[in-house]
């Protein structure tokens, strides 16, 4: 590993920036689009035991799972006191609880007596009551009822408290810590506020969500979603408008994003599309499928998509669509919050979460929720559609077109699994710029596996 902060490398991909191409938007461009951070990382190998080897997945479920902020609910799925909410990730398992005061509470889900899972699922509850031996909590955590109290003298009703988990929120986002000496949450999402601050994700609900498990590490699913280097071999259909190649990459501390254009031909193309060409690839239309919109004479595929997705949002957002450039309607703006959470800025809707399956390291849960705009009152959640492991996304109705592309991706997914527990190679060898989110993840997690724990608060 070269021992510099400067990018090693100065290549690039034939073809328009991402920088050139804001230089042609109809509309003012915002800063946070204009900004740019792309430290050199380094060009070692991530070693395949990570993927592989189960005591990596142990030391994830020590030292990254029991240490990090990481999301567990939206603020919408537990809207009124009482409203409970179940979070699992490997071995554990999470309470989110609204308390009566409308605060937000976590526990670990374990009764205190002899460790039953105090909800099995989400609910509005007046209390805390294992239903194993009937012990009770408030909402707040403070001891209720002991049943049969005579026999459990040495019980401290004011230290018998469910221990509490650490809890933040962003943007109707809910999230926890299960370390009491974590660093500050505002101080862990960093940037992710300011990059955000024109896109009102709070005032968003959850119109769709689709869980599907994966026979994978979590990493590899993850990954397929971090980078566009994989759309010339795995999306060959959107080629003619997705600058694949062009996309930028920036890096803040545990935030990074990938920004990936439409509109704009690939660079790995050697023939020029035509517009409606272009834009008949960004809806991913099929040969045997009619044209969505026809491109006029004079315009582009990027102001066509641009427009569209301005009058079909206009009836909710109000005038105040006109404000947002084609890029924020256009382009695929994924952003990362180590360790597993990625929220799409603008009108994109998309939010994806990855994990293992239970304490499974080799297979995983994809979850992708769309967070739509809406007039007058919230509307409810939407329920989580599972998909099991030899479902396809296809059965997914509420994705749209979006399906076909995930299914794409999860092709791979067992195979790439597949592939590293036959490899003799021991590492997986990184772009240094594409792949800059893979390498900045695997740089946060490794500060996880060999300080985190022994770093003083």
């Amino acid at each position: 590993m070269t021992a510099t902060s400067e990018r090693q490398t100065t290549g690039r991909s034939r073809g328009i920036s991402y920088q050139q191409l804001l230089d042609t938007d109809t509309h003012p461009v915002p800063q946070c689009l204009r900004e740019q951070s792309a430290p050199y990382l380094g060009d070692h190998d991530v070693p395949v035991a990570y993927y592989t080897e189960r005591r990596y997945h142990e030391l994830e479920k020590q030292k990254l799972w029991a240490k990090v902020w990481q999301f567990a609910c939206r603020e919408e799925h537990i809207p009124e006191p009482g409203d409970t909410y179940v979070y699992d990730i490997a071995d554990r398992s999470y309470l989110i609880v609204r308390d009566r005061d409308g605060a937000i509470r976590a526990y670990p889900n374990a009764c205190l007596h002899r460790g039953r899972q105090l909800r099995d699922g989400a609910g509005r509850v007046t209390e805390l009551r294992c239903s194993f031996h009937g012990f009770c909590w408030n909402l707040d955590g403070s001891l209720r009822q002991v049943p049969c109290q005579w026999d459990f003298p040495q019980i401290d009703q004011d230290k018998f408290h469910l221990p509490e988990v650490r809890v933040g929120t962003w943007a109707g986002f809910v999230f926890i810590n299960p370390d009491p000496g974590c660093e500050p949450f505002e101080e862990f999402i960093g940037v992710l506020p300011a990059q955000f601050e024109r896109w009102d994700l709070a005032n968003r609900f959850v119109e769709v969500h689709v869980a599907k498990r994966i026979a994978a590490n979590w990493k590899i699913a993850q990954e397929a979603f971090s980078e566009a280097f994989h759309v010339v071999a795995t999306h060959p259909q959107l080629l003619p408008g997705i600058g694949d190649a062009n996309s930028q990459y920036d890096v803040w501390g545990n935030v990074s994003r990938a920004i990936t254009p439409n509109g704009t031909p690939s660079p790995h193309i050697s023939w020029v599309p035509t517009e409606q060409e272009m834009f008949d690839s960004m809806v991913d239309r099929r040969l045997d499928e009619e044209p969505v919109l026809e491109v006029p004479d004079g315009m582009t595929a990027r102001e066509l998509s641009a427009k569209a997705s301005r009058e079909a949002l206009r009836p909710i957002v109000g005038d105040a669509i006109d404000e947002f450039c084609d890029a924020e309607l256009v382009d695929s703006l994924d952003y990362s919050l180590f360790p597993n959470f990625h929220p799409w800025g603008a009108f994109n809707r998309i939010v994806y979460r990855f994990r293992p399956n239970g304490d499974d390291h080799r297979s995983c849960i994809m979850e992708c929720l769309y967070l739509s705009p809406f007039s007058g009152e919230r509307p409810p959640p939407a329920e989580v559609h599972w998909l099991d492991f030899e479902e396809d996304w296809m059965q997914a109705d509420e994705l749209g077109s979006l399906a076909r592309v995930f299914d794409q991706d999860s092709f791979n997914m067992p195979k790439v699994m597949s592939g590293l527990l036959s490899a003799t190679k021991p590492g997986l060898t990184l772009g240094l710029y594409q792949e800059s989110k893979l390498r900045q993840f695997y740089n946060q997690l490794e500060e996880y596996f060999a300080l985190r724990e022994e770093t003083p608060r």
